[in-house]
């Protein structure tokens, strides 16, 4: 599987390559990187492949492309694939509302499967977390996220996310809109990333932990995604993390 990687030399993208290059049966087709990068010319583990800006030419190249970059160099990318059918897994977070529906366009040409977490065992914690709110409407819950001190202040995609399927969960058991789920973020060291959900009972309290250990399970995750997308070869249309792994 010929593999491409967005923002290949950030945080994510590091483990991705590393990840491709000891794969079997994984190639790395290209390695982008932002024009002004000052990756832009060098080899990538001392092979042929060479860190890029992006080009249409590339992108021929690639079975699959895993993005790990920003809003706005994934968006840039999706117009620089014009009319391509190549399927894009896409691990960027952050997207504005306006963003997200630039996206749902461009699914209309590729498929394109987004997930705000690609560590494996993420999908089962947010299904046991919403699961649990469904079992006891009484429950209040609050999201809690630890992170390493150079990520922004702002709430991740991840605890985003459990806050919108933990309202939406409780709003299915009950018919009434709880409201908005509070997140609490904490920026600490090196920590690669905790999300807690905290169920408050009155009487009582539980909560449900999940803690990522090393990036590489985020690359992992997005390494998974992409298989799933060259195999199956679902067509155009946005797609998630549960389907790749319900399809499985």
């Amino acid at each position: 599987m010929r593999i491409g990687v967005i923002g290949a030399a950030g945080r994510v993208g590091t483990k991705l390559v590393e990840a491709i290059l000891a794969g079997p049966g994984l190639e790395l087709a290209a390695a982008i990187v932002a024009p002004g990068s000052r990756h832009v010319g060098m080899s990538v583990g001392g092979g042929s492949v060479e860190y890029r800006p992006a080009d249409a030419a590339m992108n021929s190249h690639c079975d699959v492309m895993i993005d790990f970059s920003t809003p706005a160099a994934s968006l840039a990318f999706q117009v620089e694939c014009g009319s391509m059918a190549i399927p894009i897994v896409i691990g960027t977070t952050g997207f504005t509302a306006a963003q997200e529906t630039q996206l749902s366009g461009c699914a209309r040409l590729r498929p394109l499967l987004t997930s705000a977490n690609f560590a494996l065992g993420f999908e089962a914690f947010l299904n046991a977390a919403a699961g649990f709110a469904a079992s006891v409407p009484g429950a209040e819950p609050t999201v809690a996220e630890t992170y390493h001190i150079r990520k922004k202040a702002d709430p991740s995609g991840t605890s985003l996310r459990l806050a919108t399927e933990l309202r939406a969960r409780r709003k299915q058991v009950s018919g009434l809109d709880a409201g908005l789920t509070p997140i609490l973020v904490r920026r600490e060291g090196d920590v690669v990333g905790v999300a807690e959900v905290r169920f408050d009972l009155g009487s009582a309290e539980a909560s449900l932990v999940y803690r990522v250990h090393t990036l590489a399970a985020y690359a992992e995750g997005a390494l998974a995604a992409a298989r799933w997308l060259v195999e199956k070869a679902p067509g155009p249309g946005r797609y998630s993390l549960s389907d790749a792994l319900g399809a499985s």
